[in-house]
């Protein structure tokens, strides 16, 4: 009998916390690499927010266990926050408090799906996503958009992927990995289109405060009513508050939905740790100014980043509208000579770039179709220009 079982085999290893974990094994062995991989804020969780843990550490309250949903007042802080940047009503019955937003995901589709059941994925796609699907027993159906369409799939695509099998449509706007931001019509009318297949829509909305130039974020369970309860969101602490280590995230929807994912977190995890919840309690009910200078920061290392892409020969990366990442089309370096090595695919690119330049990218294989790298622009100027600078001149060497 095999020692591991199919189900847990065939999960592949998160792909951009693999690419990160060598960057620090490799700084923590001396060696000066910079890693482009993770999508981690390098600023320090706002000091408001840690207090209110610190405190609620000291709370004999909270070293005991809790409701598995979630602490009620986080639940309610959760709804009234979600009226405030998404213009969707909430109950607090209706937020599930998860150990993370990974937790989030994995939930609403076990859930969700029945074996065999499809979800339409637009690619490219958080690497996560799909392992999380095929968990559950569903099939991840992917719709790959290019950078000739901004990276956002069509009505079109979304009908062509459409089967009897079809159960869920996955909507991420933000994107990770490609920064894209679908426009207030686009979002009504991707929801229109789901609600007249009956479709459940699950719609991650993490990077939401992360939006830059004309782009604004639109929850689609707000843009198109036509989906009455058969939308869950999803989101979490992690992004937008500098807070990827607190592990804090939720999902939201419909009672019966919620109660159902609280009944399998009940036998998976239990409460969410009590002090990372009163801090995410005092994130979420907080003001946003912290937000703001982060993201101030990050639009300036955006727009360097992307101009420095955009300046090597082979490489074509769209101005991304959202999130922290930027996602290059290098396929125009495919097939070149690079000091004495031809790589064929992304992943052999990435692995060139680390092994020459000691700079950690994550190959498009993660997220979908090779021939793309994704790029985090979360971390600080200094090592963003010097490792931008490194890959430029290693891929100027094209030939």
């Amino acid at each position: 009998m095999a020692r591991i079982s199919r189900r847990i085999g065939s999960i592949a290893e998160s792909a951009t916390l693999a690419v990160d974990g060598k960057a620090k094994a490799l700084k923590a062995a001396g060696r000066p690499v910079i890693g482009f991989g993770a999508g981690e804020p390098d600023f320090p969780t706002p000091d408001y927010i840690v207090e209110a843990a610190v405190a609620a550490a000291r709370n004999p309250k909270y070293h005991r266990y809790s409701p598995a949903a979630g602490l009620p007042e986080l639940r309610t802080a959760i709804a009234e926050k979600t009226m405030r940047d998404s213009g969707y009503s909430l109950d607090a019955a209706q937020v599930m408090v998860t150990n993370g937003g990974k937790q989030a995901v994995y939930n609403a589709f076990a859930t969700l799906l029945d074996p065999g059941d499809e979800v339409i994925v637009p690619a490219p796609y958080w690497t996560t996503y799909p392992e999380a699907i095929r968990l559950a027993g569903g099939v991840p159906v992917e719709v790959f958009a290019g950078p000739e369409q901004g990276y956002k799939v069509t009505i079109d695509q979304l009908e062509a992927a459409l089967t009897e099998k079809t159960k869920v449509l996955l909507f991420v706007s933000p994107s990770n990995p490609t920064g894209a931001v679908y426009s207030p019509e686009q979002v009504a009318e991707i929801g229109r289109w789901a609600a007249s297949k009956d479709l459940w829509v699950i719609t991650d909305e993490i990077y939401e405060h992360l939006t830059y130039d004309d782009a604004v974020f639109t929850s689609i369970a707000t843009a198109a009513p036509e989906l009455g309860d058969k939308v869950i969101i999803l989101n979490g602490v992690a992004k937008t508050y500098a807070m990827t280590g607190w592990r804090v995230g939720w999902m939201a929807g419909p009672l019966d939905v919620i109660k159902a994912a609280t009944n399998l977190q009940s036998h998976a995890t239990s409460n969410v740790s009590n002090v990372s919840q009163i801090a995410a309690l005092a994130a979420v009910s907080g003001p946003l100014d912290a937000v703001a200078e982060m993201r101030t920061a990050f639009d300036r290392r955006r727009k360097a980043m992307v101009a420095a892409l955009n300046a090597i020969d082979g490489v074509n990366c769209p101005v991304p509208e959202g999130a922290f990442y930027a996602y290059s089309d290098v396929r125009g370096l495919l097939g070149r000579e690079i000091r004495g090595v031809v790589p064929n695919t992304s992943a052999e690119l990435a692995a060139l770039i680390l092994e020459q330049v000691e700079v950690a990218v994550v190959p498009g294989e993660a997220f979908g179709p090779s021939g793309y790298i994704r790029m985090s622009y979360a971390l600080g100027d200094e090592d963003l220009a010097e490792g931008v600078g490194r890959l430029a001149t290693l891929l100027g060497e094209a030939k």
